[in-house]
């Protein structure tokens, strides 16, 4: 079972460099089997949940090729020779997204089956969004054993109007909408960048899509795809985890290949915490010399603050000089990290979807647990803070979402190693040798002051 073991208490210094957003990329990947011709897609992230996906379309007939085996960030994608329309294996019901196969599928086979989604633990996310845009654009939609199946003489378009702003239902709509007969029209609908990302894609291939990032989207039916070459935005979340690991550590880090417009509500927290935020281009540097200030944090659909940062933020909040409240506003489950940084010396309750954290001097390692992708972020950013050394547990939820996350830490001066170790003994007398040994890494270089404007 792979740990990774932190040495904590050094600042992180130095450049990371973010990849291609995981969320966009699925709806992406779900998007280019709906073309006959072959689309190239660059930017492509190498984490679990890519690889799955990616499996799971080879398995239903979809050409898949790494045109440089050596590159895992570029892929071809042929959808012509799809001949089986329903998807179901271990994997695939593991990660949320898969759900994106059934607009898909829908959209250009006009039937589908897809198993339930899985994914992370972090409440209650139903599909009956997903379902009324299915059936208002003409579909029969059903659930049996695990599998949700749909099917549809003809799509043709509709007006919809989601109770709810969901991603995965504006997506999957967005999707099966492409392809229907006449006009479709969305309203409160998702307005996250990887919307609008997946809607470029989807208009590089030759749909009308117009009104993504928007509360109303407008679709005008198209008969087929064509060949497109399309390179995904970076990963914001990526990039606002990179910039928590900064601040807790009282670093000095500038993470590029990013847009800034996607992290501005990350940014305005962050500089109101009392960090140092500089944007150059796609670069953001942030520097952290003193304690942070606390703040209030309410979760909220984009451009609000979003629910995948409030773990991380959490963690800046359980070192800040005063008290602060987390407001949880997305998923009702998201808390459940908490518990795990207590055990670190956190100062956290609990009241329903509210935390309520008071500010500690510093965090002492500990043996914890990763309950879901963000909460694993949140206990590495934690473990990097510490004193002493952490062994963060079920680290397959962190590899879900994150590319060379130990790499990249390591890059910026962390001490972290990921060990696969079932001994409970071994895994003790690893955490001692590491409390007691020099770091295995170059220390982080001399720290960089941001230039007073």
């Amino acid at each position: 079972m792979e740990q990774y073991f932190i040495k904590g208490g050094s600042p992180l210094v130095g450049n990371v460099e973010i990849s291609g957003a995981k969320n966009s990329a699925l709806g992406i990947l779900a998007a280019a089997i709906m073309c006959d011709e072959t689309v190239t897609i660059r930017n492509l992230p190498d984490v679990n949940d890519i690889r799955v996906f990616l499996n799971a379309i080879k398995s239903i007939g979809a050409m898949v090729v790494y045109p440089d085996p050596e590159n895992r960030h570029v892929v071809k994608i042929n959808g012509r020779n799809i001949r089986n329309h329903k998807v179901d294996n271990e994997y695939i019901r593991k990660i949320r997204a898969s759900y994106y196969l059934i607009g898909a599928m829908l959209g250009k086979y006009k039937e589908a089956g897809v198993a339930l989604p899985g994914g992370c633990n972090i409440g209650v996310r139903p599909i009956d969004q997903h379902q009324k845009g299915f059936k208002a654009l003409g579909a029969e939609v059903h659930i049996d054993k695990g599998m949700i199946y749909t099917k549809a003489e003809h799509l043709t378009g509709g007006y919809i109007y989601l109770d709810v702003v969901s991603v995965g239902a504006t997506i999957n709509i967005m999707l099966a909408a492409s392809m229907a007969e006449g006009t479709t029209v969305i309203e409160n609908v998702a307005k996250e960048p990887h919307v609008v990302d997946v809607a470029q894609f989807l208009n590089q291939m030759g749909a009308d899509i117009k009104g993504a990032g928007t509360d109303r989207i407008k679709i005008n039916g198209v008969k087929k795809f064509k060949a497109a070459d399309h390179e995904i935005i970076p990963d914001q979340i990526e990039a606002g985890t990179f910039l928590c690991m900064a601040a807790a550590t009282r670093g000095d880090v500038t993470i590029t290949h990013v847009i800034p417009k996607h992290l501005e509500s990350i940014l305005a927290k962050l500089k109101e915490m009392g960090a140092e935020i500089h944007e150059n281009g796609d670069e953001v540097r942030i520097a952290v010399t003193k304690r942070l200030k606390p703040t209030t944090i309410k979760t909220m659909p984009h451009p609000g603050f979003p629910t995948d940062m409030q773990s991380q933020f959490a963690v800046c909040l359980a070192l800040a000089d005063g008290s602060s409240t987390v407001a949880e506003k997305i998923f009702e489950n998201r808390f459940k990290y908490t518990d795990e940084l207590t055990k670190m010396g956190a100062s956290m309750k609990v009241e329903g979807t509210t935390a309520f954290i008071s500010g500690v001097d510093h965090l002492t390692g500990a043996i914890v647990t990763a309950s879901d992708l963000r909460a694993g972020a949140a206990l590495v950013i934690a473990g990097l803070s510490a004193e002493g050394v952490t062994c963060v547990e079920e680290i397959q939820y962190i590899q879900r979402g994150y590319e060379n996350f130990a790499e990249k830490i390591r890059g910026l001066g962390g001490y972290i190693q990921k060990i696969d170790v079932e001994d409970l003994f071994e895994r003790e007398r690893i955490m001692r040798r590491m409390e007691f040994s020099g770091s295995l890494v170059q220390p982080p270089m001399e720290r960089r002051r941001i230039p007073a404007e």
